[in-house]
């Protein structure tokens, strides 16, 4: 079973750069509270790390 870990976006994007939108963007995070399930992966802990002051982890 692959592991997985959950996110959840608490703060607005608003004032984030460009490239941190492209990230929310790239993990499927558009609205505050969305809660996503998603693979533990270099890549992904990467681009949770780009963005880890608007996000929650789980798991």
């Amino acid at each position: 079973m692959p592991k997985t870990f959950e996110v959840k976006l608490v703060r607005s994007a608003i004032k984030a750069n460009k490239a941190q939108s492209a990230v929310l963007a790239g993990l499927n995070l558009r609205r505050i509270n969305t809660v996503r399930e998603l693979p533990d992966t270099p890549a992904i802990r990467g681009m949770v790390r780009k963005v880890a002051h608007l996000l929650e982890v789980k798991g």
